[in-house]
């Protein structure tokens, strides 16, 4: 199983909307879009997003479109975010394609934040040579409700 990333192509889109529509995967992600199915605000997003300062990059395996990765926010205060579809957790992916963007983003320190539940999330940040700095409180949209998130950083 080949895990690379490359430059986010238009044809990509439709596979990280229908991605970022799974039920599991948004309740297991929390900190998601208000409506996920909003497609005029998916594709805003992703306009603003490539037109930005961010590092974004299509996660192929094996060819096959499977998520996306990012490196985004001021300077001092980036921070790495990724989806990776459901079908692909648990196999080394997130690992893999967060190490790549690592690798090609030299910048530190980043920061990320995740779910405090969301286990999957937390192994593959601290793989990847994150640690937990702080705990907070979010309201995450796909869960309805204010949850715990920690907060991690990989320093310089």
């Amino acid at each position: 199983m080949e895990t690379v990333l490359r430059e986010v192509h238009d044809s990509d889109l439709p596979v990280f909307f229908r991605q970022m529509n799974d039920p599991e995967s948004v309740r297991m992600a929390a900190f998601t879009a208000e409506d996920p199915a909003d497609r005029d605000a998916f594709d805003a997003h992703w306009k603003r997003v490539r037109a930005s300062s961010a590092v974004v990059r299509t996660i192929l395996v094996d060819g096959d479109v499977v998520g996306s990765a990012a490196v985004y926010g001021s300077p001092g205060e980036r921070e790495v975010t990724y989806w990776v579809d459901r079908t692909h957790w648990g196999r080394g992916v997130a690992t893999a394609a967060l190490g790549a963007l690592l690798a090609a983003v030299p910048e530190r320190p980043l920061y990320a934040r995740a779910a405090a539940d969301n286990a999957g999330s937390l192994r593959v940040l601290e793989k990847c040579g994150f640690r937990v700095t702080a705990r907070a409180r979010g309201f995450a949209h796909a869960r309805g409700a204010e949850i715990d998130e920690l907060v991690l950083s990989l320093p310089g």
